[in-house]
């Protein structure tokens, strides 16, 4: 099917074709987004796939996961996860501690 050039109804199609594209893009980085994000909690030490896959599940997002108290976690997590979790998003809470000389 061929067009005129000038045409409104080649222009409409051509609207649509780049809101369409627009969206899948958008769509498309967003899923990639999350999936990079989920990721992070891999970077943890004594955090699984498993483990990533029941706080996701149990909390629904990562961001959910970061804002969690340690209360929270530690119903589906055990201590050394919960800690490993808490020091992992919130440093500042949780310094490291130094070696004591003696």
């Amino acid at each position: 099917m061929v067009l005129e050039r000038h045409s409104p109804v080649l222009h409409l199609v051509q609207m649509v074709r780049d809101e369409s594209h627009r969206f899948a893009v958008t769509f498309h980085r967003k899923r990639r987004q999350m999936r990079d994000r989920a990721s992070e909690l891999l970077e943890i030490p004594g955090i699984g796939e498993r483990t990533r896959q029941r706080l996701l599940q149990h909390f629904g997002s990562v961001r959910a996961v970061q804002t969690a108290d340690a209360a929270a976690l530690s119903s589906i997590l055990n201590k050394a996860q919960t800690e490993a979790v808490m020091r992992h998003f919130h440093p500042e809470l949780h310094p490291e501690q130094e070696p004591q000389a003696g």
